[in-house]
């Protein structure tokens, strides 16, 4: 049996990378480790269009950091030198990836598995995934980016309830709070997450770029700020062959064919402003 953590399948221009640590696929330094190179070779490999994240097996997307690994962390004084700092570098690395990502979760998705999944563009959940950050009830708090990531998708006063109470709530709620983007019956979650992945992955790679560093910057910068910097962005967009590809395709009404490869020297990676 393989001692790999994480598993990459690729059709066509997506990659799905599964989380392989059953039966919950909890957090642990392997499985972080294992992320992160997984996440650098994606980002560069210029065949991948799009990518898919999800768990392994139908009982849980991820629940979060293996408590396992605490007792000896914590008697070195090294839970957050040795754990968590690399583990929200991972996590940031897999919310500013570049191309588009879409997350599908069947099953749990606690702790650090809803804050992993906080980073993506798209939330595919099954009709009874469960959600929360329950490390209140351990004396702690999240601590993988979720304070971020998951208040800024779904509201401060929304994640105060969420984070303080440490309750689970459903896949509705998560659906009604605008955690997750779509709902689906059990066990069709990740064919609909490939799905869509599979029409982001078909569009064209720099103005898929361009558009999540442009909402980045509405999200986390000032109007004016933020207006500013999506014009350097579109100033940017306007000189790829693919702007110019789609509006001879409009205007000729066929079909555009979109070749620009990805270059985020140009976009800075779609990278957090700020």
């Amino acid at each position: 049996m393989s001692d790999q953590k994480i598993r990459v399948e690729i059709d066509g221009g997506v990659a799905t990378l599964f989380l392989v640590n059953p039966p919950m696929n909890v957090v642990t330094l392997d499985l972080t480790r294992e992320l992160n190179a997984a996440l650098t070779r994606l980002e560069a490999d210029p065949s991948i269009g799009a990518l898919v994240i999800t768990g392994d097996g139908d009982r849980a997307f991820c629940t979060g950091s293996d408590i396992h690994e605490f007792p000896e962390l914590m008697a070195e004084g090294a839970v957050v030198s040795r754990k968590l700092a690399f583990e929200n570098e991972t996590f940031s690395k897999f919310a500013n990836f570049p191309k588009p990502t879409v997350v599908a979760i069947e099953g749990y998705a606690l702790g650090g598995g809803m804050e992993l999944a906080a980073g993506a563009d798209i939330i595919v959940v099954a009709e009874n995934a469960k959600f929360g950050v329950p490390e209140i009830k351990l004396g702690a708090i999240p601590g993988s980016g979720g304070t971020v990531r998951i208040t800024r998708r779904i509201g401060i006063g929304r994640a105060s309830e969420l984070f303080l109470l440490g309750d689970m709530v459903d896949a509705q709620q998560a659906l009604a709070w605008g955690y997750a983007n779509r709902i689906t019956p059990k066990g069709e979650t990740l064919a609909l997450a490939q799905e869509i992945a599979a029409k982001l992955a078909s569009g064209p790679k720099q103005a898929m770029c361009a558009c999540k560093q442009a909402l980045r910057y509405g999200m986390y910068l000032p109007e004016e700020q933020a207006i500013a910097k999506l014009l350097n962005v579109l100033d940017v967009l306007s000189r790829t062959e693919d702007l110019h590809e789609g509006a001879d395709a409009f205007i000729n009404k066929r079909p555009p064919n979109f070749r620009d490869p990805l270059d985020t020297s140009k976009f800075v990676g779609c990278i957090f402003p700020k």
